[in-house]
C-alpha cells in the first residue's frame, strides 16, 4: 500500500477493515477499482457536488454515489420530507400510503408503463425482471450484451462459477451487432424469455457506445416474432437522459423497465415497471423483501421527481456536461494528447485512444484527485444539478495542470 500521507486516515481504516471484512471494501467500491494509494477509500460527508473524505480532503465529485445523486448531496427539498417521515416511521409492517402515491406517479411519468413494484437495489429489479419474463413466457433463455452490467446476482455477475446451471441459459452477443443477435434468435428459437439491454452500452473501462437507429427496431421485431420480452435496464442512466425514461430518449418500446440510483437522490430504492398487459404475470410472482416497502426512500423519490421536473434538471446536466467535455478535450489538445469523450453529456467518460490499458487514465485521475477533483479512472462519470459552471471551470483548470503532469510522466 502506498504511503501517501494525504490519505493516512483512509489507509488506516482500510487496514482495520481487512481484518474483519472480506477484501476490506468489496465490489466496485474497492481500492483496486481506482488507483490504490492515490485515492481516498472512505468518505464522511457531501454537500452539493462536493464530498469530503475521512482525512478532511474535499473534492468536486463526478461519481455522484455511482450515479445515485442527481440533485446534489444534502438537498433539503428531498432530505427535509424524508427526515420528517423518519420521525413518523419508516418500516411500519405494511406499506405507507406513499407506496401507492409513488407507483401512480411513475406510471403517469414513465412512457408506456402501467404498473410498478419496488425493491432496494438495481440487482433486485433486474433479477425480478428476468424472473418475470420467464414466468410470462414459460421460457428460460436470456440474451444480454457482452460486458454489460446488470447487477451482482448470479445469473449476470462477474463471479466465475456456475450456480444451478443458470449461466447455461444466459447468452451474450457484441453490443450493436445485428447479425450476431439475429443468429442467437435463430439458434434458440422458441426458447428465449427476454433480452435485457442498457439504454446505451456503458461497461467499465472502455468508450461508451450509442445504439444505431436500426438497433431498437430490430430488437423489438425479433422479440415480437419470438414472443420474448424486451427489458430496458435503466438503473444507471436513470433520469439523466429523459424524465420519462431513457427508452423515451431513444424511442424504444420495452416491455419492462428497471429504475433506481437517482430515483430518490441517493435513498435506497429501485423499481421494476412494466406494460399493462404484463400486470397479471407480475401479480403471480411472490415479490417481497423486508425493507422493500420502506417509506422514507419513497417520500424522497416523490420529492426528487417533482424537483427534477420543476428545475429542468436534464437540460442543466447536459449543459454543464458538454462544457466539461469540451474543456477537457481542449486542455488535452494543448498538451498534445488525443482523448475520447464518449457517452451522453450528462454521463461522460474519457479515455486515451493510444492507451488501451488505461495507464494514462489512472495517472490523470490520480493527479486530479490530488488537486481536489474526483474523476473515476475506470467507471463512467456523472453530472448533477448541483454542478454549476464555476465547478466545471475549476475542474477544467485543474485538468490542464494534470495533463501537464501527465506529459512529464509520459
Amino acid at each position: 500500500m502506498s504511503g501517501n500521507n494525504k490519505y493516512k486516515t483512509s489507509q488506516t481504516l482500510f487496514e482495520r477493515a481487512v481484518k474483519v471484512i472480506p477484501g476490506g471494501i468489496y465490489g466496485s467500491k474497492s481500492p483496486g477499482f481506482t488507483v490504490p494509494g492515490q485515492f481516498p477509500y472512505f468518505f464522511t460527508e457531501g454537500e452539493g457536488c462536493r464530498v469530503k473524505d475521512a482525512d478532511g480532503n474535499s473534492y468536486i465529485d463526478y461519481l455522484c454515489g455511482f450515479g445515485s445523486m442527481i440533485l446534489g448531496f444534502g438537498n433539503s427539498v428531498v432530505d427535509d420530507p424524508a427526515i420528517a417521515q423518519i420521525r413518523k416511521g419508516d418500516l411500519l409492517n405494511c406499506p405507507s400510503p406513499v407506496f401507492v402515491d409513488l407507483a401512480e406517479r411513475l406510471c403517469d411519468l414513465i412512457t408506456g408503463m402501467g404498473w410498478s413494484v419496488f425493491a432496494k437495489n438495481g440487482s433486485d429489479a433486474t433479477t425480478l425482471g428476468v424472473t418475470m419474463a420467464r414466468v410470462h413466457t414459460g421460457k428460460r433463455r436470456i440474451l444480454m450484451a457482452d460486458g454489460a452490467y446488470h447487477g451482482s446476482s448470479n445469473w449476470c455477475s462477474a463471479n466465475q462459477f456456475p450456480v444451478l446451471d443458470d449461466r447455461d441459459y444466459v447468452h451474450t452477443f457484441p453490443y450493436g451487432d445485428e447479425e450476431a443477435l439475429k443468429e442467437l434468435f435463430d439458434i434458440y428459437r422458441d426458447e428465449i424469455a427476454c433480452i435485457i439491454l442498457t439504454p446505451y452500452h456503458h461497461p467499465a473501462y472502455i468508450d461508451q457506445v450509442y445504439p444505431e437507429k436500426s438497433w431498437y427496431p430490430l430488437v423489438e421485431s425479433l422479440c415480437e416474432k419470438e414472443g420474448a420480452l424486451f427489458i430496458m435496464d435503466d438503473i444507471r442512466a436513470n433520469f439523466r437522459l429523459s424524465i420519462k425514461g431513457s427508452h423515451n430518449y431513444f424511442n424504444a418500446h420495452p416491455h419492462l423497465v428497471t429504475m433506481g440510483k437517482s430515483l430518490a437522490n441517493g435513498y435506497p430504492i429501485a423499481a421494476l415497471m412494466g406494460t399493462p398487459e404484463l400486470k397479471k404475470a407480475a401479480g403471480s410472482l411472490f415479490i417481497t423483501g423486508t425493507f422493500w416497502t420502506s417509506s422514507v426512500p419513497m417520500v424522497a423519490a416523490l420529492h426528487c421527481l417533482e424537483a427534477m421536473e420543476k428545475w429542468e434538471v436534464q437540460s442543466h446536466m447536459n449543459e454543464v456536461g458538454k462544457m466539461l467535455k469540451d474543456g477537457l478535450k481542449s486542455a488535452a489538445e494543448m498538451e498534445g494528447f488525443k482523448v475520447n469523450l464518449t457517452g451522453p453529456d450528462s454521463i461522460p467518460f474519457m479515455t486515451f485512444p493510444d492507451d488501451p490499458d488505461l495507464y494514462h487514465n489512472q495517472i490523470f485521475s490520480a493527479s486530479m484527485a490530488k488537486r481536489g477533483v474526483y474523476l473515476h479512472p475506470h467507471h463512467n462519470w456523472f453530472l448533477s444539478y448541483a454542478h454549476k459552471r464555476e465547478d466545471i471551470q475549476e475542474t477544467i483548470e485543474k485538468a490542464a495542470e494534470s495533463f501537464k503532469e501527465l506529459t512529464r510522466v509520459n
